[in-house]
């Protein structure tokens, strides 16, 4: 691909930085001279993110659950940095059980951060990239999916079906707001090295989880955030609309 711009004068969002994919896009979009703010639950680890980056990123802690406090977030993120046009919504949690015996807390808390966590992401920024898109300018909605969206993996069925969720939402948002300029794209990886499923009760799928990621060589976040930034550098015209990023082994 030719022409490429990168992200130098962007102002940018990235949920879910606290680790993970989320942090390595956060790095990489401020190396290219993005003003990033970087979102997350834990405190700590994103204002030290945020102080790493400098060049005016700073950490909004938002639960991206609560309605409200994404909202805020925004508030906050527009008051320091400015209108937002590119957003990557990371944020997500992986918890795997055997369907009779799941804790239904935990498929709330799947379906509140993977799904209605994107959902309200997105309504707080659409204003700020639709006003970027009508003045000519990138305008890029980033939300991170999985191939878990089209595979079967049995004792992860509300994992996967929330980012079955994720994937025609993308589809949906694009045909909305593509024909306004705002480019939705979803970027599904396969194993990554993060700390996603570390939250899940269950010994046996913790054990089965490292087995998979020992098996062969996975991807490193650094992977996943260069993907972002290509689709997201490309000339206006052109949307990389879906990107399934997966270990070479992996298939």
């Amino acid at each position: 691909m030719t022409n490429n711009e990168n992200s130098n004068g962007r102002v940018a969002v990235v949920t879910g930085a606290s680790s993970g994919i989320g942090a390595a896009t956060a790095r990489r979009l401020a190396a290219e001279g993005a003003r990033v703010a970087v979102l997350g639950r834990r405190k700590e680890r994103i204002e030290e993110l945020a102080a790493e980056l400098g060049g005016g990123a700073i950490a909004v802690v938002a639960d991206v659950t609560d309605r409200d406090s994404v909202r805020d977030a925004a508030a906050t993120v527009r008051a320091a940095l400015g209108p937002v046009d590119l957003v990557v919504a990371n944020a997500g949690v992986m918890l795997g059980a055997p369907f009779e015996a799941a804790e239904v807390e935990e498929w709330d808390q799947m379906v509140g951060t993977n799904v209605t966590g994107l959902l309200y992401t997105a309504r707080a920024f659409i204003d700020d990239l639709l006003a970027a898109a009508g003045a000519g300018n990138r305008a890029d909605l980033v939300l991170v999916g999985s191939v878990g969206g089209h595979a079967v993996f049995p004792e992860y069925a509300v994992y996967t079906a929330t980012k079955a969720a994720v994937a025609h939402l993308t589809r949906n948002l694009r045909a909305e707001f593509g024909p306004r300029g705002v480019r939705v794209k979803n970027v599904e990886p396969g194993f990554v090295a993060t700390e996603l499923g570390a939250g899940m009760r269950g010994e046996k799928q913790q054990a089965q989880l490292s087995e998979w990621r020992t098996a062969f060589t996975i991807l490193e976040p650094g992977d996943i955030a260069d993907a972002i930034a290509f689709a997201t550098s490309v000339p206006a015209r052109l949307n990389v609309a879906e990107l399934i990023l997966v270990p070479t082994q992996q298939g």
